[in-house]
């Protein structure tokens, strides 16, 4: 765990935030664009939204083995590396020949997005005494959330001025300014001492932390599940009601940047009054939120729930990130997160599979309602599962399979 010693938080705005920033620009300039080039490239509709669901396959698939990679090379290079391997899927998709090689573009780009979110967690995890840590991770979700805003203003510009390649471009030169500035990351004293090479296993880790795995992490999974569904539930929403796709798009913006303006006062309150003092409420206004949802009728109504959605998921930012720097071992931390991030990104795939699924069984506004019923279920478990002050959780008891 990490100590409370003294830290130059100046020094690491912008090599540690920096990255992150120039990331979400990235990922936000070419995500409105991937299914119109898969189209370009004559793939059918669901053909497209398939290939668009690869960066979270990509994720899904690499996350253990970017845990191994973080803590073979070390924070520093892990991110310079992932930015690297972005640069290379960004360009694989500007100048793709055909469908299959734009598809393992997105592919390698979701593969280089999951190294690289693990590193930077790891990295921050360890250097910000325990705290300042959930401010800390807060401003680390905020500040990527911030790039993903931008980043499609800018990518629509590049694609003014030349094609949809544009995009792809503006993600390249975000991701080479990215691993520049990583590069600038000073080394952490725990890969000065040599402890990178204490060996590891993620079957010790996953088997020494199972308790602490099956509780928070559960309920880390209904988290995602619920934010992933946020945000298919807005959209899909507002057409059911019948507004223009302008106007959705214009009620999504809004909410998104009331998310955008609380995620630091949110790990403050997390660091000075405890974890639950988020990781709970956030859950239960997200989860009333959505029930309320279906009974909305009008542009005004829809908005303001949506606007509810938003603070929900904004005061949430990093909380799933603090919990997981929260339990994770010094030892073995990279695998740990790893692990951690798997569960997160499984409950983000199967939270918009589970509503698509309520949905052709019942109807969309029956879907909602349960992805709301998840919500409150979140909230329960978290309640239960996580301590109810600041600091080091009870550490896991010992067992008698392999640990790490």
């Amino acid at each position: 765990m990490t100590t409370d010693r003294p830290v130059d938080l100046r020094r690491l705005a912008i090599p540690a935030y920096g990255p992150s920033l120039l990331f979400g620009l990235g990922e936000g300039a070419i995500l409105p664009v991937v299914a119109l080039s898969a189209r370009d490239l004559g793939a059918s509709v669901p053909m497209a939204a398939a290939v668009v669901m690869l960066i979270n396959v990509g994720s899904l698939l690499f996350n253990v083995p970017a845990s191994v990679i973080t803590h073979r090379f070390g924070e520093r290079w892990a991110i310079v590396g992932a930015a690297a391997l972005g640069v290379v899927a960004s360009v694989l998709c500007a100048l793709a020949p055909s469908l299959a090689v734009f598809a393992s573009g997105v592919l390698l780009f979701g593969v280089s997005a999951s190294v690289f979110m693990l590193a930077r967690q790891s990295y921050l995890t360890e250097a910000i005494p325990a705290h300042y840590r959930a401010r800390a991770l807060s401003t680390l979700g905020g500040v990527m959330r911030v790039g993903v805003f931008v980043g499609p203003f800018l990518g629509a510009a590049a694609i003014q001025l030349t094609d949809l390649r544009g995009a792809y471009v503006v993600c390249g030169l975000a991701l080479v300014v990215a691993g520049l500035v990583g590069a600038l990351l000073p080394e952490l004293p725990s890969r000065s001492t040599g402890s990178a090479a204490t060996p590891v296993t993620v079957r010790g880790v996953l088997s020494e932390h199972r308790r602490t795995f099956l509780t928070v992490g559960v309920g880390i999974m209904l988290v995602a599940a619920v934010r992933a569904s946020r945000q298919v539930v807005i959209p899909l929403w507002a057409e059911n009601l019948g507004l223009s796709p302008q106007t959705a798009s214009i009620v999504y913006g809004v909410a998104g940047g009331i998310d955008m303006l609380v995620f630091y006062p949110a790990g403050k309150v997390m660091d000075v009054r405890g974890r639950r003092w988020v990781t709970v409420p956030s859950m239960l206004v997200m989860g009333l939120a959505l029930l309320a949802m279906p009974l909305t009728s009008g542009l005004v109504a829809f908005t303001v729930v949506s606007c509810v959605l938003g603070f929900g998921n904004g005061i949430g930012s990093g909380m799933v990130m603090t919990l997981g720097a929260d339990f994770s071992p010094p030892v073995g931390r990279a695998q740990f997160l790893g692990i951690w991030r798997e569960l997160s990104d499984i409950g983000a795939t199967g939270g918009p599979a589970l509503l698509s699924g309520f949905t052709a069984l019942l109807s969309l506004g029956a879907a909602i309602a349960a992805s709301g019923v998840i919500g409150l279920l979140a909230a329960v478990v978290l309640w239960r599962s996580v301590p109810s002050v600041t600091g080091r959780p009870p550490a896991p008891r010992p067992t008698r399979a392999g640990g790490s």
